[in-house]
């Protein structure tokens, strides 16, 4: 079983650097990505399970392998299950493109957790306001915002919500404004208030849900960085009580020549917005979290 997820992990690495071959970008000046480096916030457009203020290089694309385990400790976990390696909580395949400097857009499909939301479509787009600036405005700023739609078959328990009795019923959408802060070389923060609205819920649930996410990234080395990740839920105390946690993350990061490398730890099964912050019922003081990695590629046809 091992050495059939390593082989499945090296062809997919293999996939990941074909677009090498046929980009117009054949001389690279690692001097000039690390330059570039240091007008960023955060190295990436994602930080561990939602977006970071930044967005793509103009005329650039993304393609991005996104991965959840299952839970490494607890009923589910264990040396039995070689510490969630066999179970496959979500995976997310997605081709993103920046438009402009400022703009840009993305497209994918994930797996999905569980029921209700299984087999997902994703779409967004992302603008980035105002850049922070050394003597100039103090903060980064994007906004963006995108929707979901799951064309899982439809379950014939009519109490169930995933029996979706509308077609309006499968679609979730969600929006978000981006604060973020560099601190110096080694410290950068970002502040995440987030709307999320699901066209049908349980009766124990709400369908528009609001969440303050929160984000830091230190730099340990000149490659290597470690980023937290948290998104508290805000609600009624009449909905949403036992069984929702708070989608938490830390994660390890690496960034190297055309890539970036994420491979993280989260109580967070699903990925994309309409995921992780609504549905995460993993609570990490019982050893369900995760591991998780994403590995991102850019290329240009120019």
């Amino acid at each position: 079983m091992f050495l059939k997820k390593l082989f499945n992990f090296l062809f997919v690495f293999s996939l990941f650097n074909m677009p090498l071959l046929i980009t117009a970008q054949d001389d690279f000046d690692f001097d000039m990505e690390y330059q570039d480096e240091e007008k960023k916030t955060f190295n990436s457009t994602r930080i561990i399970s939602g977006h970071s203020v930044e967005t793509l290089p103009e005329k650039t694309f993304e393609m991005r392998i996104e991965h959840r385990f299952g839970d490494i400790a607890g009923d589910e976990g264990g040396f039995q299950s070689m510490f969630g390696f066999d179970n496959l909580s979500d995976m997310r395949i997605a081709l993103e493109y920046g438009i402009n400097e400022n703009l840009m857009i993305g497209f994918g499909r994930s797996k999905g957790t569980s029921a209700p939301y299984k087999s997902v479509l994703d779409g967004f787009i992302k603008y980035r306001v105002m850049t922070q600036k050394k003597g100039g405005f103090p903060l980064s700023i994007s906004v963006g915002g995108g929707t979901t739609y799951t064309y899982a078959k439809a379950s014939a328990d009519l109490s169930n919500v995933g029996h979706f009795p509308k077609t309006t019923h499968r679609l979730c959408y969600y929006s978000q404004l981006n604060l973020a802060y560099r601190m110096g070389d080694y410290l950068s923060m970002s502040l995440m208030p987030t709307l999320v609205h699901r066209n049908y819920v349980g009766q124990n649930d709400v369908n528009l849900l609001f969440s303050l996410g929160g984000a830091l990234r230190v730099k340990v080395s000149k490659k290597l960085y470690v980023l937290l990740e948290y998104y508290p839920c805000f609600s009624s105390d009449d909905f949403r009580q036992d069984v929702f946690f708070n989608s938490t993350g830390l994660a390890i990061e690496w960034k190297t020549f055309g890539h970036n490398f994420t491979i993280n730890f989260t109580n967070s099964k699903g990925l994309g917005e309409t995921q992780f912050i609504p549905y995460t019922y993993s609570n990490w003081l019982k050893g369900q979290f995760r591991l998780g990695f994403c590995v991102s590629r850019q290329f240009s046809f120019e």
